[in-house]
């Protein structure tokens, strides 16, 4: 193992007290037990490597956490990046990301097999008439939870809000640009360069002008390089713009698998979040089943691969870093206007997948239950909710659609 260079911010505060293999089969057994979504499994490495194992600090898992949140890319996926480097540096990060994303991997592989294999059986499309309808209400719920935890009363950030809520529903596809002008525009109202003063009356107007300028969706990749090389360019595009919840990811390849490349049909991507929420680990590694929906085994690594590249680079990257530079407050109002976009577009999906997807009685009060079950019960695990609406499916589907 190397030690770290004199003027790495990234200090060893102990020498490590487990090896390379211990950290591998930890992340093993996260990516293959760990359900609950982002905050629940960076909370299970909070408990298990700074609490009762004591492998990390807690002022190195806290950094990491921070990093995560700033930087683009799936949380739980990127903060376990980070403390694989803690100690191990990039040959820990790299250890640490394969062994969390590889069990939910195979898993959703295995479920892509099954579906192309068995969609067309009526006890596979009454599984997913209810675990869809489920998902809407699952998607609404967490743009709930974000909207209350990363707007407030901030009257920019609602703005930007609910522009993105409009433009994701009336294009029904993603928008880079407009991710990067909101957070653009916040770096310039709420921290700018010392030389340059926005005035406070103008805040309002700023944002829906400079906002409403960018409207159009990502350029389409390019369809002579082969049909793997537009995969993972596109998912590439997709994993770089990932703030904090992984359904961040939703709005984003929408309108572009759906609408632009027709890559999937509407229900083919409505059971692809599906299968996201009823498997452990990160809930981006839906790309893996997207993936081999479009182009078999080699497109799920192709899609999950190029998902998870910019958010391993920006870690290892950033890590010597992020101490020295991570809380300025440039960045912070950077990733606040990000975000504030990011939780809009999901809302936004929620609207869009939820026309298409609640299509008759049974579907729509499906989505309320789970819905009013969450509000309720905000401690149920999401796989179970799932796992029942499955159930519910079952059973109903026969008869709506004889």
């Amino acid at each position: 193992m190397n030690g770290p260079a004199l003027d790495d911010p990234v200090q060893l505060h102990t020498t490590p007290t487990y090896s390379l293999w211990q950290l591998a089969s930890y992340f093993l057994k996260l990516g293959t037990l760990g359900f609950g979504g982002p905050v629940a499994l960076v909370g299970y490495m909070r408990r298990d490597l700074v609490e009762k194992r004591g492998w990390i600090t807690e002022a190195d898992y806290k950094e990491g956490l921070a990093l995560a949140q700033l930087a683009p890319g799936p949380l739980a996926a990127q903060l376990g990046i980070y403390l694989g480097y803690v100690h191990y540096r990039v040959l820990g990060a790299t250890v640490a990301g394969l062994a969390f994303i590889m069990p939910s991997f195979v898993m959703v592989v295995g479920l892509a097999l099954a579906y192309t294999s068995f969609g067309g059986l009526s006890w596979m499309q009454a599984v997913f008439y209810g675990v869809s309808a489920s998902v809407i209400g699952i998607i609404a719920f967490s743009a709930y939870k974000l909207t209350n935890k990363t707007l407030g009363r901030n009257r920019l950030l609602w703005a930007i809000f609910l522009v993105s809520v409009i433009i994701t529903v009336l294009t029904e596809s993603e928008q880079v640009f407009l991710f990067l002008a909101a957070g653009i525009l916040v770096w310039l109202v709420k921290a700018p360069p010392r030389y340059w003063r926005v005035k406070p009356k103008n805040t309002n107007l700023s944002a829906f002008s400079l906002l409403a300028l960018v409207t159009d969706s990502v350029p389409a990749v390019s369809s002579g390089a082969g049909l793997l090389w537009d995969i993972f360019v596109y998912f590439a595009q997709a994993g770089a713009f990932v703030f904090g919840s992984g359904l961040a990811i939703v709005p984003f390849l929408y309108g572009g698998l759906v609408n632009d490349n027709h890559w999937l049909t509407n229900q083919q991507f409505v059971d692809s979040v599906a299968v996201a929420m009823i498997t452990p680990g990160p809930v981006v590694i839906t790309t893996g089943f997207i993936g081999f929906l479009v182009a078999s085994f080699p497109g799920a690594c192709v899609a999950a691969l190029a998902t998870f590249l910019p958010c391993y680079l920006i870690t290892v990257i950033a890590a010597p870093y992020f101490h020295k530079y991570g809380k300025l407050p440039g960045i912070k109002a950077f990733v606040n206007g990000v975000t504030a976009a990011a939780t809009g577009a999901i809302t936004g999906s929620v609207i869009v997948l939820g026309r298409r997807t609640l299509v008759d009685i049974p579907t729509g009060l499906l989505a309320i239950i789970t819905l009013g079950v969450l509000w309720r019960f905000k401690k149920v695990p999401e796989p179970l909710i799932v796992l029942g609406a499955a159930l519910v499916g079952l059973a109903i589907y026969p008869l709506v659609r004889p």
